[in-house]
């Protein structure tokens, strides 16, 4: 890498055995997880480092994290 900085969005979601699970949309197999959400976000640049490392960039499209929605639907 050349040392710019990059931003990428990262999804949190806590598991039923309360792990915090991050993973980067954006970089397809890039996830983690950790027991305290300090321990998440460290261990997450980590992964995308190493995602970087593999992959490059490869001049893919960017897509920017706008937000998460919660939409509720009536299961069966």
């Amino acid at each position: 890498m050349s040392g710019d900085v990059v931003k990428f969005g990262v999804v949190v979601e806590k598991d039923e055995d309360g792990y915090y699970v991050a993973s980067v949309p954006e970089l397809p197999g890039c996830h983690t997880q950790a027991k305290t959400l300090d321990e998440v976000m460290k261990k997450i640049k980590e992964a995308i480092q190493l995602c970087l490392e593999v992959e490059g960039t490869k001049g893919k499209g960017r897509n920017e994290l706008v937000g998460v929605q919660f939409v509720e639907v009536q299961a069966e």
